[in-house]
Formats: structure tokens, C-alpha cells, sequence
């Protein structure tokens, strides 16, 4: 009888043990979303470019109470810089734009002075500058070709021979359309997310009916007419040591399947540095790793990218971001004020952020060294916790989401440490998809796979255009010409080349 009553009461405290685990993962997948929906959205870290204070002061020691002698001694300052605050100062107007001057003087009967009456003279002046914004204009371009014919032959030969210059060459044949339009409708939807439909009110205003559907065929044969460049971008960028890889799901209006998905693969870094950047979208109607493999094909440098396993299809040799890791621990957070187990990963990934802050713009042997150097030791702590707390931590809990995702994420992640020219996330790839993202929800959806296949090739080319400091508007106007004039001359129209020309 002792024995079913104390079995009895084990299976209680199981029941109960279980329902309390699920009331606090419920507990913090509620915080969580709190917090997604009107905490801070930044996930940067104390010791990534900012002060830190210790936590314990800042929160109390009371607060840590909880967590044992080993995770106190991890919550260790974070490393910081010495950055002195500057006063936000006001830079000059660029010196080529154009001027009007305005004088605004005294009255001539105040030149004068008020106690002698004697006349005043002017010992020096104040200027000011102001932007004043003129609206956009268009013009119409007539293009005159005068006809030439023989007298002679008109009077007496059975043919006449008449001469004319050819049409100049445009990037759509016998259409109205010019480079710099189409540039200008190009950069408007796909740089600043104007769909087309406010163009055409847009250009309604200022008495040019542009319909959106004819703009929308112009996007698609600008398309056509650009992508010999963006497979010439493809071979460099293949040609790379190493690449990120991201996706972003879309929706396609008459595609197969209800989803479709915009990969993204670009290199080097999106602040111009003078080296090869290029950012490359690609369209699938799928999600499936073949995708990366095929885009992938003959490239078996480093890929870095998220935690998903299509990736690992390819011949590439994977690294895992950081910022993943980083982004389970903080949402196992969520909006709790206290110190828990959650923020020692986080100290010690913030420790890592603010080496990685610290050695920026460094060589890569510099940045292989210092990580050899102060990052191992870092690792190695990190990966020892996430081993010692993996079955101290049930699966289902937020918190032990983020522990099993660190662990299968852990070698791919440390590999950053083999070469200094790897980056510790991947937030190059997150940084690039970001004006796709951004621009997907002023327009909301594509209507066709063709378009959307044409939307990757000009994303591609006005993304890559910004990573190389260029002028976006100019540039693809002067590949729609180049490629008009001559269809196969794609070397000259290279970002790294363009400036040349």
C-alpha cells in the first residue's frame, strides 16, 4: 500500500514537474513575442562598439542568485573601446553643386551710422548656404534624320537610292523609352520600392500618361537586355574564396507553388573597400537545396551562411553565423530583466563581438592572430558551457532551443577562426537581402516567375552598384546603352570597370 502511495505521488510530481516546464516555455514564448513586437529591435551586444557595465551592477546582485559559482565567473566585463563622443557637426553642401547667390542688404537709408551720420561701409559679409529642391522635368527627345536622294536618278533612273543615318541604337527598339528613363523607373521601384502604380500617378502629374503595364514589359526586356551582364557578375563571383548565401521567401501570383523564395549570394563587403563586391539575386519557385546547388555549381570555396541544411548539399564548405546563435539566445531572454543562464551565452558571444570590433579593418594574418590569440579561449568556454548545460536544460524550453542549435551550428561556427578573411556571421548576406526585404512590402508580390526572375537580375545590378560606391541611377543607364550599342561587350560594364568608360 506504502509502495502505490509513494508511486503515485512520484507520478504526481512528474505531472506537475511537466506542467510547470510547459507553463514557463509557454511563459517565455509569450515574453518573446513581447518583445519581437515592441521591445528594442537591435540585437547588438554590450562590448560591440558601445559601454558596458557590469551585469551584476547593473541589475543587483540579488538577481544572480540563481545561477551557479561557474556562470557567475563567466559574466565578466565585456571588452570596450575607447571611443570619444563628438559633437554631430553639420558637413558643407557639395562644392560641384550649382549656386545662386542672394543678397539680402540694409535699406540705403540705414547705411548710416546712428550717432555721427557718417556714412557706412561695408567691412565684410555672412554667408549662409540652404538646399532649395527643383522638381523633376522631362523632355522630349526629337530625333531628326534627314533623307538624301540623287536628282539625276529620280529624273532618269529606273531606282532611286535613298540615304538616311541608322536609328541610333536604345535598349528597346521603336520604343519611346530612353536610358535614362527606364534607369529612372528601374531605381525607383527596385532602389527606393516604388511600385509602379505610384510612378504612374507620379508621371500623371507632370502630363506624361505612363501606363504600368507598359512599364512593367520595359522592366522585363530591360531584364533580358542586362542579363548577359549579371551572368558575367555570376562567373566573379564564383570565382571568389568565399561567398554568403541567404534566402527570403516571396510570393509569385501565377507560379506553380503558393511560395517562392529569392536567393541571395554576394561577396566581399557592402562599404566599398576596393576589393569585389557583388550581390547576386536569384529566383526560384522552390526551396529546395538543389537550388544553391545548381547556382553553386564548380565553386567549393567557404560559404557562409544560416543554419539551414539545404546549403550543405553544396560543395562549399560551410561556416555558421554567430548572429544566429546570438538571436535563439536572445529570444530564450526575451523581456526578462533578470540575469539568467541565457546571459552568460550572451557575455561570452558579446566578448566575441567586441574582439571582432576591436581588429576591424585589420590584415587577415592580424585578425587570425588576435582570434588564435584571445577568440579561441572564448570558443572554448562558450562550447564547454553549451556541453555542461545540454542535459541540465530540457529540449523544449526556448532556452534549450538555443543550446541544441548552438551545439549543431558550433564546428561549422568556429571555423572563422582558420581563416582571418572569414567573417564571424553573416550578416553581409543579411545586410544585402535587406533592401529586397524592405522593397517586398511596398509591392507586395511579382505577377509572373518571368518577372520575378527579371526583379532578381535588376536587384542584383543595383545592389552591386551601391556595394562599389556608384551612382545607381547613372550606372544602369549606361549599361542599358553599352549593351544597346554592343551586346557583347559585358567587360567594360563591370562595376570595377564602369569608371573607365
Amino acid at each position: 500500500m506504502l509502495l502505490e502511495l509513494q508511486q503515485t505521488l512520484a507520478e504526481k510530481d512528474a505531472l506537475i514537474a511537466e506542467q510547470s516546464a510547459q507553463i514557463h516555455d509557454l511563459l517565455v514564448q509569450y515574453n518573446a513575442k513581447l518583445a519581437r513586437e515592441f521591445a528594442k529591435k537591435s540585437e547588438k551586444l554590450p562590448g560591440a562598439g558601445e559601454v558596458f557595465n557590469e551585469a551584476e551592477a547593473e541589475l543587483g546582485t540579488e538577481q544572480v542568485d540563481t545561477l551557479d559559482a561557474q556562470d557567475k565567473a563567466l559574466l565578466t566585463e565585456l571588452p570596450t573601446l575607447d571611443k570619444s563622443l563628438e559633437q554631430p557637426k553639420r558637413k558643407p553642401l557639395p562644392v560641384e553643386l550649382p549656386r545662386e547667390e542672394v543678397v539680402v542688404d540694409i535699406d540705403e537709408a540705414d547705411k548710416y551710422c546712428d550717432c555721427c551720420q557718417g556714412a557706412l561701409h561695408q567691412m565684410g559679409q555672412s554667408c549662409s548656404e540652404t538646399l532649395e529642391f527643383v522638381p523633376a522635368h522631362i523632355k522630349v527627345i526629337k530625333t531628326i534624320r534627314p533623307k538624301y536622294a540623287c536628282r539625276q536618278c529620280e529624273q532618269q533612273g529606273v531606282k532611286v537610292a535613298i540615304k538616311t543615318a541608322p536609328m541610333p541604337a536604345t535598349p528597346i527598339p521603336k520604343s519611346m523609352a530612353t536610358p535614362s528613363l527606364l534607369s529612372h523607373i528601374i531605381t525607383c521601384k527596385y532602389q527606393f520600392g516604388l511600385p509602379l502604380y505610384r510612378q504612374e500617378t507620379l508621371f500623371s502629374d507632370i502630363g506624361v500618361m505612363l501606363n504600368r503595364k507598359t512599364m512593367s514589359s520595359w522592366m522585363i526586356r530591360c531584364a533580358d537586355l542586362l542579363e548577359p551582364l549579371y551572368q558575367r557578375l555570376k562567373v566573379s563571383l564564383l570565382a571568389q574564396d568565399i561567398i554568403h548565401a541567404d534566402e527570403t521567401p516571396l510570393k509569385v501570383l501565377k507560379a506553380d507553388k503558393p511560395t517562392s523564395y529569392m536567393w541571395l549570394y554576394c561577396c566581399g563587403d557592402d562599404a566599398p573597400k576596393g576589393n569585389t563586391n557583388i550581390v547576386l539575386y536569384d529566383y526560384h519557385n522552390s526551396r529546395a537545396g538543389q537550388c544553391a546547388v545548381d547556382f553553386l555549381a564548380g565553386f567549393s570555396g567557404y560559404l557562409q551562411v544560416d543554419g539551414y541544411q539545404a546549403y550543405a548539399q553544396t560543395d562549399a564548405t560551410l561556416v555558421a553565423c554567430l548572429a544566429h546563435i546570438r538571436r535563439k539566445f536572445i529570444e530564450a531572454k526575451g523581456n526578462n530583466k533578470k540575469t539568467g543562464k541565457a546571459d552568460v551565452a550572451l557575455n561570452l558571444i558579446g566578448k566575441l563581438y567586441g574582439i571582432e570590433q576591436q581588429i576591424k579593418g585589420k590584415s587577415a594574418d592580424d585578425k587570425y592572430a588576435i582570434r588564435q590569440q584571445k577568440s579561441k579561449i572564448i570558443i572554448d568556454e562558450l562550447h564547454q558551457w553549451l556541453l555542461q548545460h545540454q542535459d541540465k536544460i530540457p529540449p523544449k524550453m526556448a532556452l534549450g532551443k538555443a543550446i541544441i542549435y548552438a551545439l549543431n551550428q558550433f564546428e561549422k561556427f568556429r571555423r572563422y577562426l582558420d581563416d582571418g578573411r572569414l567573417s564571424i556571421d553573416n550578416n553581409r548576406a543579411e545586410r544585402a537581402i535587406k533592401p529586397f526585404v524592405i522593397g517586398r512590402k511596398a509591392w507586395l508580390f511579382s505577377n509572373t516567375p518571368h518577372g520575378a526572375r527579371a526583379s532578381a537580375i535588376l536587384y542584383s545590378l543595383i545592389e552591386t552598384a551601391k556595394a562599389n560606391d556608384l551612382v545607381v541611377h547613372e550606372y544602369i543607364a549606361n549599361c542599358l546603352q553599352g549593351l544597346a550599342d554592343n551586346p557583347s561587350d559585358v567587360e567594360s560594364l563591370l562595376p570595377w570597370n564602369i569608371k573607365q568608360r
